[in-house]
């Protein structure tokens, strides 16, 4: 029975000698007589057991052998192009070991250079200075003032020029204490108004750190994938690159038609191809994360493969509660309908009277001193000047052609939009919760099936290889199985982050848990 030359190809192409010689060979070593001794030392045993084995005479066995030597050479010295590397343009970062970021880490980091989020947080410092003023307005306020009146003397009367001026030099110097007394004293609608504001305010700046912790988780594990199907697209590359060894040494025995060696080659250069979009797919994936964690623009850090340790899932009756409790998009509609609330309530305060109080405390004299001649009356001589005296003023609105009503109307038009909003709101998140919630399950789900399917698919490119060795499968097997495993990577790692993203979806609504 005539030995399968198939199985005498993989002795003479094992892997060490050949790659020896192949390295010897890119140095510009000298290859030739010490690779073809060390050949035909290993053909002895073949030679021998072919000698045994094959019917042929010692002419034909030369010639046989000498054929199976020249297949092994040619197989041995094959031309494999080695992984592409492309030289991607990259910025200038620190020369410093590159820090390890966890996903907690990135998160802190980007709340640091983000300008929304930086916003939100400045229109909240706003909002609380804006409520400490409208506190303050209530209270009553203090000043202090210094006068002086100079007036043309018109040689006769001591008064001067000016009636209102009892004296050509006028000095005053007083304490003012004023205070406002209206209806919004007494309701504190200006102090509400800036309450609700400032707790608006606050939940718009958790409604924009959930939402940049969406983003983050977003890029952050869009990088690990990146990097994972970097790492698939190299061991296919691979693959390829030995399925095509195997197809030129089973062509070169004979065994196999050139079109396997095509199918080969082809299959080759598409996961060639497929190697270096997986850079580039890795490079921007860095580049994006890059920009939301650092001030200045920078590559140098890696991140942490934790993909594989998910948090669980909670039930959706905890999810439900948590959302009842935890959501800055409801606080946001409540606090505005209380802000438009108080805003009617101020406009209707238009229409009631107002009451303002000035106590003046000081001098007004004719010298600056505590007593002093007044000029209008010198006879009287030196009196005091330190004093005080009170202003009160009682405003009562009458009529303004319908400004005040127009300013109630527009208010309670505001009121009324604000409440559609709460409602709106409300049935947002009611439809969000279980969207989202869905969508985590659905994506938990598919994590698990997915993995099962790459194992699978792993398993099953291993036996196709072995049987097309053996003769059993076509070249068009092994290279549809190949296509299979890496989708079915790609597709388990894309929904390992898609699982996160879900996650982190769903805390915008919940709260983190």
């Amino acid at each position: 029975m005539m030995m399968r030359l198939s199985s005498i190809i993989p002795l003479l192409a094992e892997e060490g000698w050949m790659r020896r010689a192949q390295r010897r060979r890119g140095r510009g070593g000298q290859t030739g007589p010490n690779v073809f001794v060390e050949l035909l030392l290993r053909l002895r045993p073949i030679g021998l057991a072919l000698r045994a084995t094959l019917p042929l005479r010692g002419g034909e066995f030369c010639l046989y052998l000498f054929a199976i030597l020249i297949g092994a050479v040619s197989s041995a010295f094959a031309q494999v192009s080695e992984p592409p590397s492309l030289q991607f343009a990259r910025p200038q970062g620190p020369a410093a070991p590159p820090p390890v970021i966890t996903l907690q880490d990135a998160l802190e980091r980007a709340k640091q250079v983000d300008a929304p989020y930086h916003l939100a947080i400045a229109d909240a410092a706003v909002a609380r200075e804006d409520r400490v003023q409208a506190k303050s307005s209530l209270m009553p306020t203090a000043s202090y003032t210094n006068q002086y009146l100079g007036t043309q003397g018109n040689g006769r009367a001591p008064s001067g020029r000016f009636v209102t001026n009892d004296g050509v030099h006028v000095y005053r110097s007083w304490g003012i204490v004023h205070q406002d007394i209206n209806p919004n004293t007494f309701y504190k609608s200006s102090y509400r108004r800036a309450q609700a504001a400032e707790a608006l305010a606050a939940a718009k700046v958790e409604i924009a750190q959930r939402g940049l912790a969406v983003t983050v988780t977003r890029n952050y594990y869009a990088l690990v994938t990146s990097q994972r199907k970097y790492a698939t697209a190299q061991q296919s590359f691979q693959q390829a690159q030995r399925f095509l060894e195997i197809t030129q040494q089973q062509e070169n025995a004979g065994q196999v038609a050139h079109s396997d060696v095509v199918k080969a080659q082809v299959q080759y250069e598409q996961q060639r191809q497929g190697l270096q979009e997986a850079m580039l797919g890795m490079e921007n994936t860095r580049l994006n994360l890059a920009v939301l964690l650092f001030p200045e623009l920078n590559e140098n850090f890696t991140v942490v493969d934790d993909l594989d340790s998910a948090r669980t899932l909670p039930p959706f009756s905890e999810v439900q509660t948590m959302a009842g409790n935890q959501n800055p998009d409801i606080r946001v509609a409540q606090e505005a309908l209380r802000q438009a609330t108080q805003d009617v309530r101020i406009a209707q305060n238009a229409l009631l009277p107002s009451l303002a109080i000035d106590g003046n405390y000081g001098i007004e004299a004719n010298a600056f001193a505590l007593h002093s001649v007044v000029a209008a009356a010198p006879q009287y001589g030196p009196l005091p000047n330190l004093g005080y005296y009170v202003v009160g003023n009682f405003t009562l609105p009458v009529f303004d052609w319908g400004i005040r009503r127009s300013k109630i109307r527009q208010a309670q038009t505001r009121e009324q939009q604000a409440r559609v909003e709460l409602t709106q709101v409300q049935r947002q998140l009611l439809g969000n919760l279980y969207l989202f919630y869905n969508e985590a399950l659905t994506a938990r789900s598919a994590v698990d099936g997915l993995r099962r399917a790459a194992d699978l698919a792993a398993e099953s490119l291993r036996l196709i290889v072995l049987r097309y060795q053996a003769g059993e499968s076509t070249a068009l097997e092994v290279v549809d199985a190949q296509n299979t495993l890496v989708q079915a990577r790609n597709a388990y790692d894309d929904a390992q982050t898609r699982y996160r993203v879900a996650l982190a979806t769903l805390q915008t609504v919940t709260g983190a848990f």
